[in-house]
């Protein structure tokens, strides 16, 4: 069973939170992310626990990778004892580099988490340059008149 005890910090925590709009509200709330490189490419992941796969929207416009979200609220005959998770919309925006493949990022969503995978661009990986010789014997021979 919830209790609900009268805390006063966490009441002032979240009458702050509302006055600094990371409460509880309709404004759209950044998602947390953690994002590596491994080898040859990209992972980012985003935390959207209790989110439904159908509500995550995918955009890249350029280089702008946009992720937008929806955590509705519970319908259903009962009454809300605490509110503390973020309901609503939900939306990130990052700029990727040129040095990235955008047309073939892969995404999965298990468990709440959203992964993305961003190859490197072929353009963009290391290569090796071959050295010409400068030798008399390499140069062509002048022409003689």
């Amino acid at each position: 069973m919830l209790l609900r005890t009268t805390d006063p910090f966490r009441d002032f925590d979240r009458l702050a939170q509302q006055l600094l709009g990371t409460g509880t509200t309709n404004r759209p709330a950044v998602m947390p992310m953690d994002a590596w490189r491994e080898g040859d490419r990209f992972v980012i992941e985003f935390d959207l626990p209790g989110v439904a796969r159908e509500s995550i929207d995918l955009d890249v416009e350029r280089n702008v990778l946009t992720v937008r979200a929806e955590r509705m609220p519970n319908n259903g005959d009962w009454q809300m004892l605490a509110s503390e998770r973020t309901r609503g919309s939900f939306s990130r925006q990052l700029v990727l580099g040129d040095n990235l493949d955008l047309d073939r990022i892969e995404a999965s969503y298990d468990a709440g988490v959203l992964r993305l995978v961003v190859p490197v661009a072929e353009k963009a990986k290391p290569r090796k340059i071959e050295i010409g010789s400068t030798s008399p014997e390499a140069q062509p021979a002048a022409i003689e008149g």
